[in-house]
């Protein structure tokens, strides 16, 4: 019940609301940066098929055309977004675990340091490069594959791993998290 202020029961209903919505929105934006940059930087989604499918989902989400075309033009690097710039951060999580984030981002600054504080509230830290990545051998079909995996056969632990791992994705120039953690049933 909301006692006796109609308007604080709207606005918290309301900030809720939008706040799904902004999240939405930032992650359809996202698919629509992707669609761009792999289409071979083609922002006509008449001739690139996989930003036409981006750009139908944002319609059906009603996301503003002015919001699509500024995701389109961001990852073009034309209009205020800037030029994006693909950045590799490398550190280590909960248990020592080594991870890899690659994020496409106009602002690295911002970008370095939102994953930084990620990396502090689950208790690890921000490596500098090469820290992690001497265990991780790149194929560019498949990105990163893990070279030396770290077996973990606390379930607990690997909860919390996939737990950092989602909130590193949460992020919104987080593109890709990769881990060394390997449950003990996927090795065998």
């Amino acid at each position: 019940m909301s006692g006796h202020s109609k308007w604080a029961t709207i606005r918290h209903k309301k900030g809720a609301l939008d706040a799904k919505r902004g999240k939405s929105f930032s992650q359809l934006s996202k698919n629509i940066r992707i669609a761009v940059k792999e289409g071979g930087n083609n922002g006509d989604p008449n001739q690139n098929p996989t930003l036409r499918l981006a750009v139908e989902k944002a319609r059906a989400a009603n996301m503003p055309g002015e919001n699509v075309k500024r995701a389109i033009d961001r990852a073009l690097g034309v209009g205020k977004g800037g030029f994006l710039e693909e950045v590799v951060y490398e550190g280590y999580g909960p248990q020592g675990v080594g991870f890899i984030v690659v994020a496409i981002t106009d602002n690295k600054m911002r970008t370095a340091s939102e994953v930084r504080s990620t990396f502090s509230k689950a208790g690890g830290s921000l490596g500098g490069p090469g820290s992690v990545m001497f265990m991780f051998d790149w194929t560019h079909n498949d990105g990163y594959t893990v070279k030396i995996p770290l077996e973990v056969e606390n379930q607990e632990l690997l909860t919390q791993i996939e737990e950092f791992e989602e909130l590193l994705q949460e992020l919104d120039d987080v593109e890709e998290v990769y881990h060394t953690a390997v449950g003990k049933s996927e090795i065998e």
